[in-house]
């Protein structure tokens, strides 16, 4: 024999009919305190720290990782890599 049972409450309806606890206090205070921390958050920030912090070596880091990742792609591809600056210069006899 098979019963089916259809009920049609709304969440806070059913939580009430289980016996579950309400949440909806806990959490609302939960967001003001994530929302508040956040906005502080984003107010103490200084873009020229970010950047900083970002990019610590600025131009030359990105030329370096520009150079690491061609380097990369040129051994991917078989290529020979490039002489170093010391190898391109002709040697004194």
């Amino acid at each position: 024999m098979k019963f089916n049972v259809v009920l049609d409450c709304t969440p806070e309806e059913a939580r009430r009919f289980l016996g579950l606890p309400d949440l909806v206090p806990m959490q609302q205070h939960v967001m003001e305190a994530l929302e508040r921390r956040m906005v502080e958050a984003i107010d103490g920030t200084d873009t020229q720290k970010l950047l900083d912090q970002w990019m610590p070596f600025g131009t030359k880091g990105l030329e370096q990782w520009q150079g690491l990742w061609s380097q990369l792609s040129q051994s991917a591809m078989g290529f020979p890599r490039p002489p170093a600056a010391d190898e391109r210069k002709p040697k004194k006899e």
